[in-house]
């Protein structure tokens, strides 16, 4: 872990990506709190705003495969610094919004597009390549970036919403965004990974096997092999319909408690609840896929909470059922961002870890990004949540089976 009495460069790697994530996703799950108060300032639907968030969800997933690929080649740092920045424009513009035209455009498009520089394909991908005995437990605390943003902002957009205006939400937002982003990247992810710099993964002083070469043998895979690989779409696939359950809940959680007569407040603090056991859920996810013989293991015991979670939504309509809901379903939505880079590393290595997470999160994206809307829809047309959650049910009984199918073996 130290290099000539000096903390191993690959754990300022891990700092860096967890205050990135925190601020990107905190900032992005936000949205679903101010659901309900652009539907009733301008009488917009909930299909109608939600499409802001699939929009959102379509500009990420499409960047990943660009930055994922950048990331092979480049440091990280300015590609998280030109992601705050535009993600930062997106948040303060959003709040400016006077029609659905302005609203796609400037969350939709602009924070969909900063946040790609900004994800956990950068991030992850960044501290995977650091690491290797340590990479599920380096990983898995970077990851939980995600869940104290949230569990930090939400609170905030909340009391924002609440006792100001969403606008002043989305304000504060775009300022969070700026001055964390810009300032972490440029002190903390400067470097690309250890063999660059005359270090050796983990920190180690006695090299592993692979890893004496200054330079990656691999630094790039073909899009063809890819695609053949069963794998890949095993992977993606699973991930894309959890992420797609996932979505769906962070933006329709909110309302669907506010419509169960719940406190706007207490509703949006169930969103840090999830973030508290979450943040758990990810160290604990992290640490144990690095003590599995196969970390897909971990993630079927991480989607068996979400699946418990999300039968406890169908039915949560007071604040102590909505708790409990958080509770378990937050340990479980844990698991998600540490292990699918580990499994990527696990199957296709370390030095194209950027480009195959990038590919991974577009198809994962496109997919997820039906989430919001189709909550947005069934919701109009139902008047209810109901059939969403079961819905949502459904798919995570299936992908905890799909995700056991999933093969090991070198790339």
């Amino acid at each position: 872990m130290w290099k000539k009495n000096n903390i191993f460069w690959g754990w300022y790697i891990v700092v860096g990506a967890f205050l990135v994530m925190s601020v990107n996703y905190g900032a992005r799950y936000c949205f679903g709190i101010f659901v309900k108060p652009l539907s009733v300032e301008h009488g917009w639907s909930h299909s109608v705003i939600s499409l802001a968030a699939t929009i959102n969800m379509l500009i990420y997933s499409i960047g990943a495969i660009f930055v994922g690929r950048m990331l092979d080649k480049f440091a990280p740092r300015w590609i998280m610094t030109t992601g705050a920045i535009i993600a930062a424009a997106g948040f303060i513009l959003t709040g400016f919004v006077n029609s659905p035209l302005t609203l796609y455009l400037a969350y939709g498009l602009l924070v969909g597009l900063g946040a790609t520089g900004m994800g956990v394909v950068i991030c992850s991908s960044s501290v995977g390549k650091w690491f290797i005995k340590m990479r599920g437990l380096a990983i898995g605390i970077a990851t939980m970036g995600i869940s104290f943003g949230i569990m930090t902002l939400t609170p905030l957009a909340g009391f924002l919403g609440r006792y100001f205006s969403w606008r002043a939400g989305m304000f504060i937002l775009g300022a969070i965004t700026l001055t964390v982003g810009v300032t972490v990247s440029q002190l903390l992810m400067r470097k690309t990974h250890p063999e660059a710099y005359g270090l050796l993964p983990d920190g180690d002083k006695i090299p592993l096997p692979g890893q004496i070469s200054a330079a990656p043998a691999v630094s790039k895979i073909s899009l063809r092999i890819i695609f053949k690989d069963s794998r890949f779409w095993t992977i993606a696939i699973s991930q894309s319909l959890i992420v797609m359950v996932i979505m769906s809940v962070f933006v329709h959680q909110v309302a669907y408690a506010v419509d169960n007569e719940i406190n706007s407040i207490a509703a949006a603090s169930s969103l840090a609840a999830i973030s508290v056991t979450g943040f758990i859920g990810q160290f604990f996810f992290g640490w144990l896929s690095d003590r599995l013989r196969d970390a897909k293991y971990a993630y079927f015991l991480g989607i068996s909470f979400l699946l418990c979670g999300m039968i406890l939504l169908n039915y949560a309509d007071n604040v102590r059922s909505l708790y409990l809901y958080a509770v378990i379903y937050g340990f479980g939505y844990g698991c998600i961002a540490p292990i699918l880079p580990i499994l990527i590393v696990d199957r296709f290595g370390r030095h194209t870890l950027g480009s195959i997470y990038g590919l991974l999160t577009f198809f994962i994206g496109f997919i997820g990004s039906l989430g919001p809307i189709l909550g947005g829809i069934i919701y109009d047309y139902f008047g209810s949540y109901h059939y969403l959650w079961l819905i949502n049910t459904i798919i995570l009984a299936l992908t905890s089976i799909i995700i056991l199918t999933l093969k090991k073996y070198n790339p």
